[in-house]
């Protein structure tokens, strides 16, 4: 059977990157964030391997079904929390953890008679992002009526989400955690703020809880500094393989709509990876991939199943050879650079088809 395109996940550079947050902020605990299948990377896999994180978050409550129906005992918390009763329902019998950012959805709590209580629930603020967050000024109220609830067990926390954690010196982010950190001196309670980009830049808002994502992959969430220079390992790998060698002649079109045009003859090996794979048709007639550890160019547009690449450079290229999309020598970030993007959108577009192969050796 065909095992091509293939994303190769290294789990022991997964443990690496998490050992790496601990490092960095030893007084905090780890809510591990695998929304979006971990970033493109299998979520049930690397709930596994990541055992030595004291919670998960996720986005939706079909996410945290999913780890549960996989044996995932840990916390898990919803962080678009729930919007109806039937919901709220199924996350307290699963012994999901909900975050609320609105008051409906703290009625919606109010209103239900639960067969048990939730417990680790969190309540999102407003401190500048505006995006989901309730308004500071609402907390003390909110409090209460959550404190009055039968339906909850435990203290609550209290969390919020940087907008511009990834622009280091950005004055937001100052601002932002300084509206946190008023607010939690008042109340005593948990909190959670920081992001990957914010673990690795700024240490006073560690907090009680992270929440690492995009550095748990071995990715950089900043422009300017590289996964290496963060000590952290790439853990996705993107192969596929030549599947055919054409001679195109010297003005002659590759691909839909004629985009690219050979300027020489030229060897064109097509590739069976395209955007029905998650391969972005933002790389066309930009992106470049590696075949025998050398750079090529994708020429013409990215198709749903496959690419071309300008071989002419090259030697001894035949059809079976493996070509890297991202990962050993090429990194997704600059791959992302390359389609004017970010490097969450292209290792969370892989789609299903691609095969995902999961390595317990060393990082």
């Amino acid at each position: 059977m065909q095992t091509y395109p293939v994303a190769t996940i290294n789990l022991a550079a997964l443990k690496h990157n998490l050992s790496r947050v601990k490092l960095l902020a030893p007084n905090s605990r780890i809510m591990s964030v695998i929304k979006a299948n971990a970033y493109g990377h299998g979520a049930i896999e690397v709930a596994h391997a990541l055992t030595d994180s004291d919670a998960f978050a996720v986005a939706r409550l079909p996410e945290g079904l999913q780890l549960r129906t996989a044996g995932i005992s840990q916390p898990i918390v919803i962080l678009e929390g729930v919007h109806s009763v039937v919901d709220l329902h199924t996350a307290a019998e699963h012994a999901l953890s909900l975050v609320f950012h609105n008051e409906p959805q703290i009625d919606l709590l109010d209103g239900a008679q639960l067969t048990q209580p939730l417990r680790f629930c969190w309540l999102m603020l407003e401190t500048g992002m505006h995006r989901l967050g309730l308004p500071i000024e609402k907390l003390n109220d909110v409090l209460q009526q959550l404190s009055a609830s039968p339906n909850m067990s435990e203290s609550i926390g209290l969390m919020s989400h940087f907008a511009n954690a990834d622009e280091v010196d950005d004055a937001c982010n100052t601002q932002q955690l300084n509206q946190l950190k008023q607010v939690t001196n008042q109340s005593g309670l948990a909190t959670s703020m920081a992001n990957s980009a914010a673990i690795l830049s700024n240490p006073e808002s560690h907090g009680d809880w992270l929440r690492p994502g995009l550095m748990l992959y071995g990715i950089s969430p900043f422009g300017d500094r590289s996964a290496e220079d963060l000590g952290l390992k790439p853990v996705m790998q993107l192969q596929s393989v030549i599947t055919a060698i054409q001679t195109v002649k010297a003005g002659k079109h590759v691909g839909y709509g004629g985009d690219w045009t050979a300027k020489a003859d030229s060897q064109i090996a097509i590739v069976s990876i395209g955007y029905g794979d998650g391969y972005s048709r933002q790389l066309s007639n930009t992106g470049n991939v590696l075949v025998h550890d050398q750079t090529a160019r994708v020429v013409g547009r990215v198709s749903m199943d496959m690419i071309a690449v300008d071989i002419s450079h090259l030697s001894s290229v035949s059809i079976g050879d493996k070509v890297t999309l991202w990962g050993d020598g090429l990194a997704v970030e600059s791959v992302a650079q390359q389609a004017k993007t970010i490097p969450y959108e292209l290792v969370c577009q892989v789609s299903d088809r691609v095969l995902r192969e999961y390595q317990h050796g060393e990082a």
